[in-house]
């Protein structure tokens, strides 16, 4: 049987629900379970930090590292930023299976997100401008290229750029921290001060859990996410074309020559976007598909289709087959970001030594739709005073 075959077997099952077996069930603030098969039983996670350096403005920024020895992360409170996501392999060899940078002067001049905690708004506003209750907010526009004309990840301020406060978190076979940030009234143009705990910690079955919860007092837009580029053959190792990727997805949302949604969903059936059974990222990313010409490969929302067990069923699996590493995706959001690391053009160094070039790595940014203020037909985003928002997210990593 032909590598394909294999994998087109595994998913008659489903790849996607051939993890099942190996979840651990997860409770409402996804909160991964304590003896699942996804890196094995292992030592308990511990936490620690140490200083990393002072911003240009003078603030100092600690360095987090947590895990155990079979999912170790480091975490800076710069942008509450995943700097490292150390994974062994299917035969016990440890890589970095994320995109990071060595300094904190690398990351200040970042325009990549690498790693970051993405907010107010993740993803694109179009021209940076909204209405909420009658009222219009103007955030300033900052996407890539020579004339920007959208807002993207929160304007050119945004969370990626802040020191957060941070505090160790442990207990219940788990251990992480806990990052804060207050962001004033009027930050980048959003309305309502508004208080953001994001929680990140490792637990023992080999998951990264994110936790999201935010507060507002006035009523403001809110998408947050994580922006980490993953390379499961490691951060330094060139492409990920030949990663597998499977998305319980039966739609997706199409965009414009500047990445706005047009609103209506489409299908994916019969395009480069039907990645509902496994497919290599490279398989069709140079199919003259409008799309994919759009974006200058993926870089687009898939909406998550419905009646899927959230808490034991991955909504994303992705793996790398010449290592095994594996990563399983959970969460309780409508979509996901796939982008195939288009705008990498090998300007930034990686912690390996070698350039990031286009398609270095792939992110899976666990969201609501992009541009939801002007589509009345998505998931809103509006948070109001007496609200909290919440959401969770879980990468469950692995060899096979």
């Amino acid at each position: 049987m032909t590598r394909r075959s294999a994998l087109a077997a595994a998913a008659a099952g489903g790849l996607l629900a051939s993890a099942v077996a190996g979840a651990a069930p997860a409770s409402a603030n996804g909160r991964g379970g304590g003896g699942g098969k996804g890196g094995g039983q292992t030592t308990s996670p511990t936490t620690s930090s140490a200083p990393f350096g002072t911003t240009a403005d003078g603030q100092a920024v600690e360095r987090w590292t947590f895990g155990h020895d079979r999912l170790r992360v480091t975490m800076l409170t710069y942008g509450a930023t995943i700097q490292s996501v150390l994974v062994p392999d299917r035969r016990g060899k440890v890589a970095d299976v994320s995109l990071g940078q060595k300094t904190l002067a690398e990351y200040e001049a970042l325009t990549t997100f690498f790693g970051a905690t993405i907010g107010r708004y993740a993803n694109r506003i179009a021209k940076g401008r909204f209405t909420l209750d009658g009222t219009t907010y103007q955030v300033p526009v900052n996407d890539p290229g020579t004339n920007p004309v959208n807002a993207l990840h929160g304007g050119p301020k945004g969370f990626n750029t802040r020191v957060w406060g941070a505090e160790a978190l442990t207990g219940d076979g788990e251990a992480g921290v806990r990052f804060t940030l207050v962001s004033p009234d009027g930050d980048q143009g959003f309305p309502g001060e508004l208080t953001t705990t994001v929680d990140y910690v490792v637990t023992t079955d080999s998951q990264l859990v994110i936790r999201y919860r935010a507060t507002t007092t006035a009523p403001t837009v809110l998408n947050l996410t994580n922006h980490v580029y993953f390379n499961l053959a490691g951060e330094s190792s060139g492409s990920v074309y030949g990663h597998e990727l499977q998305i319980a997805a039966s739609r997706f949302t199409p965009i414009d020559a500047v990445s706005i949604p047009l609103g209506p969903q489409r299908a994916v059936a019969g395009t480069p976007f039907d990645f509902r059974t496994p497919h290599l990222i490279g398989e069709r990313i140079t199919v003259p598909d409008q799309q994919v010409l759009n974006a200058l490969g993926y870089d687009h929302n898939w909406v998550f289709d419905d009646g899927i067990d959230r808490d034991r069923t991955p909504v994303v699996v992705a793996r790398d087959p010449g290592s095994g590493r594996v990563v399983e995706t959970f969460t309780d959001q409508p979509g996901v970001q796939f982008y195939s690391g288009n705008f990498l053009t090998g300007s930034l160094v990686g912690p390996g030594g070698r350039t990031y070039r286009q398609g270095a790595g792939f992110t899976l940014e666990t969201q609501h739709f992009p541009d939801s203020p002007h589509q009345p037909g998505y998931p809103s985003t509006v948070l109001r005073p007496g609200q909290e928002f919440t959401s969770w997210t879980r990468y469950r990593f692995s060899a096979r």
